[in-house]
Order: C-alpha cells, then sequence, then structure tokens
C-alpha cells in the first residue's frame, strides 16, 4: 500500500478514475477549472450513519450547487448496491464504487481502524 498522501488546504487533489452511478466513468480531472468538488468516503451503502451523511448532502445539495461544486459519494460497494441506495433514498448525485478500496486508501480514508480494543478494516 501506497503511504496516502496529506493534502493541505488549496492543495490540488491527485486525479483518480472510478465508475460511477451515472453508468459513466468519472475522473476528477473533468471538473477541474470548472467546479469544485466535494468528495466524500464511507464505508457501506445503507448502514445509518451513511445513510444520514448521503442525506444531508441531498438535503443540502441546492446550495452546494450554487457554490459551483458538485458531490461525489465513494465507498468500495459495487454499482448495482449504489444504484438501490440512491433510489432508496432519492440521492441526487453520483455515487463512485472504488471495489479495491485504492483510491480510498490513497486519500487515507481506508485502512486499519481500531475501536474498543478491536482492530477493523474500514
Amino acid at each position: 500500500m501506497n503511504e496516502p498522501i496529506q493534502l493541505q488546504p488549496g492543495d490540488r487533489a491527485p486525479d483518480f478514475s472510478l465508475p460511477a452511478s451515472t453508468g459513466e466513468t468519472v475522473s476528477l480531472r473533468d471538473f477541474r477549472g470548472e467546479k469544485r468538488v466535494v468528495l466524500y468516503f464511507y464505508p457501506k451503502d445503507n448502514t445509518s450513519g451513511c445513510t444520514k451523511e448521503a442525506c444531508s448532502f441531498r438535503d443540502h445539495l441546492p446550495a452546494i450547487n450554487d457554490k459551483d461544486t458538485v458531490v461525489l459519494g465513494v465507498s468500495p460497494d459495487g454499482l448495482p448496491s449504489h444504484d438501490k441506495f440512491i433510489e432508496k433514498n432519492a440521492l441526487n448525485f453520483p455515487l463512485l464504487s472504488d471495489a479495491d478500496h485504492a483510491v480510498a486508501e490513497s486519500y487515507g480514508a481506508w485502512g486499519e481502524k481500531k475501536m474498543y480494543g478491536k482492530s477493523y478494516m474500514g
């Protein structure tokens, strides 16, 4: 595994390309010079915390879009799972599938975590 990047305010985020719920492949470079991007990582579709987070982005998306900004959600779930999650919660932004966690790992959003004395990947 590569060391996660350590971005500072104003740093340009590294490019990546992932399959999206829209049926396209989304690349971060597609937005450069056009839109700002809120890139958020979450561990799993249809879990309580992840659903609350996604619905909060959904509810605030008009204000976010007014700032020339788009939201992209990234999880290891496959596109069929994303499609169900979007339909169930009326999500109005793309979800990207990072099945091998490569993008999440590179951004420091996936790796070994510890809680209550137990280690797990997430």
